[in-house]
């Protein structure tokens, strides 16, 4: 069995990828906005101050006794940097995507790779951003999740409540976005049965032309040649039949009319006289006063 190098549905893939561009310019602008720490260390202490979650002054503590505690991952600054340098990879492999794209050379495989590394970074970036406080004694997640960010004390938490669920919102509308293009690719790796009687009928006729070469006393330089030609010769059919054909061609016609072989016809018809008037008759020298 072979892997397919088309794609089943090529205009899903397309707005697959137009979808993906807004999607990463707004992560690109939240985790921009939020780094290095504009607003991690506040929300932190704002749900202390309401017990919501652990006290950021436990770790200071805990290092001034010898007893050094491990940051939570969703107070860490290790997640605040994972997320900006996801994004601009995004940013970086949807323009490349793109031009593959355009060129049609993204082929699922390819696709597959490519999406199922991007998944695998958001769904660790989702996990971290919903992880639990592990400092405290009920392990309880972020409270700008499981509460509106109405609860917050000044107007500025707001809206730091806000980027922040707006940023846990729009890294799980890109991990469903390359979920689907992770089964898009895999279910256009599977190849239809036209595509794997292509191949079996490929197959035979190489197998074919092989023995009649084998007769024929050809070295194998000269097999290769002549089968690198013969799929030349397929693809190039293949590629015709989904072209339509000209209107010259339609009508019983063999080859179509262009504006060029009327011109060409118009000189050659009629023994060169044809539709010009003055090629058939003599010259006469111009003289002045005639």
């Amino acid at each position: 069995m072979f892997v397919s190098r088309h794609w089943r549905m090529p205009k899903v893939v397309l707005g697959l990828l137009v979808l993906e561009f807004p999607l990463t310019v707004a992560m690109l602008t939240l985790f921009g906005i939020a780094s290095p720490d504009l607003y991690r260390t506040k929300l932190w202490q704002e749900g202390a101050d309401h017990g919501w979650n652990s006290d950021p002054s436990e770790v200071v503590y805990s290092f001034a006794n010898y007893e050094p505690q491990k940051i939570p991952l969703v107070w860490s600054y290790f997640l605040t940097r994972f997320n900006l340098i996801v994004s601009v990879l995004s940013m970086f492999v949807l323009l490349t995507k793109v031009t593959l794209y355009v060129m049609h050379i993204l082929y699922p495989l390819l696709s597959f790779f490519v999406h199922g590394l991007l998944l695998a970074l958001y769904a660790y970036s989702l996990h971290g951003q919903s992880a639990p406080d592990t400092l405290d004694a009920d392990r309880r997640r972020a409270w700008y999740i499981t509460r509106g960010c109405s609860a917050a004390s000044t107007n500025s938490l707001r809206g730091y409540c806000q980027q922040a669920k707006a940023s846990f919102g729009v890294t799980a509308c890109m991990v469903a976005l390359f979920a689907a293009h992770l089964i898009l690719a895999i279910w256009s790796m599977i190849p239809t049965k036209q595509q794997r009687h292509a191949r079996n009928t490929s197959v035979e006729s190489t197998a074919e032309m092989a023995k009649q070469s084998l007769a024929a006393g050809m070295s194998p330089e000269q097999q290769w040649e002549q089968h690198r030609w013969q799929q030349q010769h397929q693809q190039q059919q293949w590629e015709m039949q989904h072209y339509p054909r000209s209107p010259g061609s339609t009508g019983g016609l063999k080859s179509p009319m262009t504006p060029r072989s009327v011109a060409f016809h118009a000189l050659d018809g009629n023994g060169g006289s044809g539709d010009l008037p003055l090629r058939g008759q003599p010259y006469q020298p111009y003289e002045p006063g005639r």
